[in-house]
């Protein structure tokens, strides 16, 4: 390791944060606590310009450690949801299977197997709050970088101009910033999900609201898997997946523009399921087709010292409850690494970092992209996998 002591590598220079989700605006809030001058360019109108999906688990080893770092613990235990780590999963005719309902509040604040749920929008406010007032640059999509004297320009699709000296890119899967580093494609896992919002189950579906309960619902059965998880609004979120062929959503002739089409497919899809999901497909009037990609697994890039990426930007995998965590414990790690004055330069902290960060997320990647199927297409010994690992998780 390169070490040189007291070198404060983030002194006198501009940072700018590309993309304003959970791990860009911890590392936002990382670097301000250590004097950083940060500014995070978000593509969205404003805060409150779209909502931010379903609820969201952090861990012990990472989100949670992350927001503890921040100093934003109390924060997070006035916002997030009690009682919605509860999970339930049930077959095709919504039999019950394993209802964690009466296990939950086992854990708490401080023990390792605690992972409390936050809506994804509270997470994002309680970052952005805790940010200096005009951090967040609203509005800024970024569509060019250049490089001229060793600083970066940056041109957003505003048609406004900015410039920094470092580049982080914390804008996900589709990331700009990352083609700076690595001309590699994400590959396609051969699964995909056709997910789905609904603003008022109760009245809507009552019949999932009941089932769900305000925790996470998984419903398995002919080969088959559907999700639902809640928001914080109080709407839900599900995700139907299945196996399909690279670029399946051109391929089948099937309109996602029209809801009525994508509702008879999914009739057809869960045909001989229980009614009370028809009736949540039913109380759906957008529906978006997401394919799962990941980067390779050997994916590496020769470290540049004046730009780099995070959390999906850096390591995409398809879910597995990890996504924001990883981004979270990816912005802990860059923001100690450049600030601890452990590091000669700028380039020598970046390639600690990235090294830290590959290191983590390759095998986790692996295992997930190995159990895709499982997933998406699950099998009775899957199933039962399924049952043993959050029935006896205090096992695990």
């Amino acid at each position: 390791m390169e070490t040189s002591k007291n070198i404060n590598l983030i002194y006198g220079r501009q940072i700018a944060i590309v993309g304003g989700g959970p791990g860009g605006l911890a590392l936002a809030r990382l670097l301000q606590l250590e004097g950083a001058d940060v500014k995070v360019y978000e593509r969205d109108i404003n805060q409150k310009a779209r909502v931010q999906g379903a609820i969201v688990d952090l861990h012990y080893g990472s989100g949670l450690k992350v927001l503890e770092a921040a100093g934003l613990m109390d924060a997070f235990k006035a916002r997030y949801m009690q009682g919605a780590d509860r999970f339930k999963l049930v077959d095709e005719n919504a039999n019950i299977l394993l209802n964690d309902l009466f296990q939950t509040g086992r854990y708490t604040f401080g023990d390792e197997n605690f992972r409390p749920e936050i809506d994804r929008g509270a997470l994002r406010d309680i970052l952005i709050d805790s940010l200096q007032p005009g951090t967040v640059v609203w509005d800024s999509q970024l569509i060019n970088l250049s490089l001229s004297n060793g600083r970066w320009k940056m041109q957003f699709k505003n048609g406004t101009y900015d410039s920094s000296d470092l580049v982080i890119g914390c804008d996900g899967y589709r990331s700009r910033i990352r083609e700076y580093l690595t001309d590699i494609k994400p590959v396609y896992t051969g699964a995909a999900i056709i997910q789905g919002e609904i603003d008022d189950p109760k009245t809507a579906c009552p019949e999932i609201y009941q089932l769900f309960n305000n925790g996470s619902l998984m419903a398995t059965g002919q080969g088959k898997m559907l999700t639902v998880q809640p928001r914080g609004d109080g709407g839900l979120t599900f995700y139907a997946a299945a196996m399909y062929p690279e670029n399946w959503e051109k391929t089948s002739g099937l309109n996602f523009n029209s809801p009525e089409e994508v509702r008879s497919y999914l009739y057809n899809f869960y045909n001989g399921w229980h009614q009370a999901f028809y009736t949540l497909f039913n109380a759906c009037s957008q529906f978006t087709y997401r394919p799962l990609n990941y980067h390779p697994l050997n994916l590496r890039w020769q470290t540049r010292p004046n730009i780099t990426v995070l959390g999906d930007a850096a390591h995409l995998m398809p879910p597995n409850g990890e996504g924001v965590n990883l981004a979270m414990l990816d912005a802990l790690d860059l923001s100690n690494c450049l600030s601890s004055g452990v590091y000669s330069d700028m380039e020598a902290s970046l390639r600690a970092y990235e090294e830290m960060m590959f290191a983590r997320a390759s095998p986790i990647s692996e295992e997930t992209v190995e159990g895709i199927e499982d997933f998406a297409s699950p099998n009775h010994e899957s199933i039962q996998k399924l049952i043993r690992f959050f029935g006896n998780e205090e096992n695990n």
